[in-house]
């Protein structure tokens, strides 16, 4: 004799036809009995992913919605309220000439540095491409200062382009030459941060390109020096088009930083001489934290995150759509 197991199991093997519901129930199982171990397995990434879900949440979204709210608020860190005061703060920042000039000198400074970046670290990026000691060496040399303390990077531009006693102008005396007062005249001042903060960033835009240049397929390099293609002719036609969604992701992130440097600003001219230098970020710590109106700040911090929003998907829109990636 067969016991009810065996025999629900038989049942089973001859009637292939039954539905999961009428299977589930010959062998002595209901449907709800899978659900929670069902929704426990959907559930599973979820939960992996949930404390770093919440980081973000209280680190980025949760300071993003308070400094909306601080932003339509009068606070100077120190009263016990915060009245309530519409788009006043909003009018007040965008009626200031100081926020028109360093948004104009925060745009020509993103103008400048980030194509001047990006084609250095591709030219350079294409020289560093073969796997030799040297390649390697310079790989290193230039990657080291992308991950150097800003600050000191700073410090040592802030001596090395001092007026009295600074290398670039001991050297243009040794030249006969006179002295430039680098950080203290308007028209040079916002150059030399372009350059530190060039100098600085380009040895990550050449990593990243150098991972990119690497995965061109190396046949079709072969198949146009069959071609008798010339060297800046395959560059242009070949190297350049298909490196182009490395471009587009150093072209986001590098407008990005642009438009939020401080501290290379912070460090060597406060904004100065006259706004010169006085980029957005750098207006946006003054007016929070040196004038304690954290209303016009936070008013500041929402306008720029807005602008960059912004400018994420016109690029996206315009730049984007030409992009094409490898299937």
């Amino acid at each position: 004799m067969l016991n009810a197991r065996a025999q629900k199991l038989i049942v089973l093997k001859n009637n292939p036809e039954l539905n999961k519901q009428a299977r589930l129930q010959c062998v002595g199982a209901s449907f709800h009995d899978l659900e929670g171990p069902f929704m426990l397995r959907r559930m599973t990434p979820y939960l992996f992913v949930l404390p770093l879900l919440g980081f973000i949440a209280v680190f980025t979204y949760i300071p993003i919605a308070q400094s909306m709210n601080l932003s339509l608020r009068e606070w100077d860190f120190l009263s016990p309220t915060k009245p309530y005061v519409g788009f006043d703060n909003y009018r007040l920042l965008l009626d200031s000439r100081e926020f028109w000039n360093a948004l104009r000198v925060t745009a020509i400074f993103a103008i400048i540095s980030v194509p001047l970046r990006l084609l250095l670290a591709l030219f350079i990026a294409n020289q560093l491409l073969r796997e030799t000691l040297v390649s390697r060496l310079m790989r290193g040399a230039l990657f080291f200062p992308s991950v150097t303390s800003t600050v000191a990077i700073g410090v040592v531009f802030s001596w090395v382009f001092s007026t009295d006693y600074g290398m670039m102008n001991a050297l243009l005396s040794s030249f006969g030459l006179p002295k430039v007062a680098w950080l203290q005249e308007p028209h040079v001042a916002l150059w030399v941060l372009i350059f530190v903060n060039t100098w600085k960033q380009l040895g990550y835009d050449i990593i990243i390109y150098i991972a990119g240049l690497q995965a061109i397929a190396p046949e079709l390099y072969d198949a146009a020096a069959v071609d008798g293609g010339r060297k800046a002719h395959v560059f242009r036609r070949i190297t350049v088009p298909l490196v182009m969604p490395t471009t587009y992701f150093l072209l986001m992130i590098s407008v990005i930083e642009a438009f939020q440097v401080f501290t290379i600003v912070d460090v060597m001219t406060k904004g100065g001489p006259a706004g010169a230098t006085d980029l957005l970020v750098n207006m946006l710590y003054r007016v929070g934290f040196n004038l304690f109106d954290i209303g016009v700040g936070s008013a500041l911090a929402v306008l720029l995150f807005a602008f960059l929003i912004t400018l994420a998907v016109v690029k996206s829109r315009v730049i984007g759509r030409k992009v094409h990636y490898e299937a």
